[in-house]
């Protein structure tokens, strides 16, 4: 068979000028030359192989014979080498035109080497053959690793994700010849990471195989081999990590931890007095752990609850005035839920948690109550000294009921004793004034400075205590001898 044919399609390179044969048998061509005219050029090149394994140890290494079929062996020919890695790669034997390597090669560094190689006879010192080129291919072994370029991985993918979700795609390269065998030819295989994930073999896509939990652990490393030569014996392998981080989803309700909340609020507290926290926990993050504060209805009329955004926190205020002596203490049941909650993750908030609150009114020292808005009474002129006008009552609205004395402010005309009765401390003359107006001051014996006061008015009602009088002196005139009946003169 005739290898002019055969070794450009095994090499991969078109054939080389002037075609080189490995018959014996000696043939011509006539070839046209540059300037037109044509030559002659005879053809007798015969060769064996052209190939040499990379990394080999054995060195020198015989590659192949590059020789003349008009070489008769009588030694008169002269085998000569040229081109790139001639006399430092490449040797030739001159004298049998055996070719040796004497360097080990790296496919991976230079794949193919074309020389160029000539036949001299020696007696006559002149070319026996035209100078003819041909290449030497470096022919892969299974000597480098995969690699993983893209490194380093780190992926996130949603906690609580299905089976089978795509998580991240590793590669991994090998400088080996991938069409010589199996040496380029990588399988993937997971070495940390089950039973949380898997990894499909040929394509290094990673997935998940069970589903996780991020308030459980929220992120794994996941140790990912290649072997190359599919995995079979002899082959290499290298290894990555990926860092997969879960990121959060909101399958948790905020919980109150404390079933029950004690407070105190003052029953002179005005409306928006802070009374007290709670506070609620979700073990999600980020606004998936946002919450809102309420109150039920039926216990919103007293109290009103805020939610602090800054700490989740649940303050809690005064809507209404309380009153100790009307009710002690109040029972309020608070409820939280997050403020943003996806349709496919209700289930997780079906029932939002709830707690108690018990707020106790304090009672606190208020100034005597009258009975009376004010007072109105009434007496009749000329009444003596030490007479009744009337009676005011005030008490003490704490749980202590301190007993209570009164005064009245600025009068010389009343006087009241310790339970509220006012008497006269002089005559009262509706002449002189028809109306008192008085101010009568409550103040609680245990704290005098507790008191109050009410408006106290006393109406003078007349008798008749005095005669008729005419308004000016009348002088009158009569005549003398005036009869009986007849009128006088003023």
């Amino acid at each position: 068979m005739n290898c002019c044919l055969l070794l450009p399609f095994m090499l991969g390179i078109l054939p080389l000028w002037p075609c080189l044969s490995t018959t014996a048998n000696s043939k011509t061509e006539e070839v046209k030359h540059p300037m037109g005219s044509h030559w002659r050029v005879k053809r007798g090149w015969m060769w064996n192989h052209f190939f040499v394994p990379e990394e080999m140890n054995n060195i020198p290494y015989h590659i192949g014979q590059l020789k003349s079929d008009l070489d008769n062996g009588n030694n008169s020919f002269q085998y000569k080498l040229l081109g790139a890695g001639a006399g430092s790669i490449f040797v030739i034997d001159e004298r049998t035109g055996d070719i040796y390597a004497i360097q080990k090669l790296d496919r991976e560094e230079r794949s193919l080497y074309t020389l160029r190689a000539q036949v001299i006879d020696t007696t006559t010192g002149r070319a026996v053959e035209p100078e003819s080129e041909f290449v030497i291919r470096v022919s892969d072994v299974n000597d480098n690793e995969p690699q993983f370029l893209d490194e380093p991985y780190e992926a996130i993918v949603p906690e609580m994700s299905p089976e089978g979700t795509f998580v991240i795609q590793v590669t991994a390269r090998d400088a080996d010849d991938p069409s010589s065998g199996n040496n380029a030819r990588l399988l993937y295989s997971l070495l940390q990471g089950q039973p949380y994930f898997s990894i499909e073999p040929t394509t290094g896509v990673i997935r998940i195989s069970s589903q996780m939990d991020r308030e459980l652990e929220d992120e794994y490393w996941v140790i990912i081999q290649a072997k190359d030569m599919i995995g079979l014996p002899g082959a290499l392998s290298g290894t990555t990590s990926v860092l997969i981080k879960l990121s959060d989803v909101n399958d948790n309700k905020p919980v109150f931890k404390e079933s029950l909340y004690r407070m105190t609020v003052s029953e002179s507290a005005p409306t928006g007095t802070f009374i007290g926290r709670i506070k609620a926990y979700d073990n999600d993050i980020g606004e998936n752990a946002e919450m809102d504060y309420s109150i039920e209805e039926d216990d919103s009329q007293t109290f009103d609850i805020i939610t602090n955004n800054d700490n989740q926190e649940g303050i809690v205020i005064l809507k209404k005035r309380v009153d100790f002596e009307h009710q002690k203490q109040y029972r309020i049941r608070a409820r939280v839920q997050n403020r943003h909650v996806d349709e496919q993750l209700m289930k997780y908030h079906a029932e939002p948690s709830t707690t108690l609150i018990k707020v106790q009114v304090e009672d606190d020292d208020e100034p005597p109550v009258f009975l009376l808005p004010y007072y109105v009474f009434e007496i009749f002129e000329g009444r003596p000294h030490g007479s009744l006008v009337g009676m005011v009552s005030a008490t003490d609205p704490d749980q202590r009921k301190s007993p209570i004395w009164y005064s009245i402010t600025r009068s010389k005309v009343f006087h009241i004793d310790e339970n509220g009765t006012i008497i006269t401390t002089n005559p009262l003359d509706r002449e002189i004034s028809a109306w008192h107006n008085l101010s009568i001051t409550a103040t609680e014996e245990y704290n005098t400075q507790q008191s109050s006061a009410v408006p106290v008015y006393v109406q003078v009602l007349n008798v008749n205590d005095h005669a008729p009088e005419f308004s000016e002196y009348y002088e009158t005139y009569v005549c003398e001898n005036a009869g009986s009946g007849q009128g006088l003169f003023f």
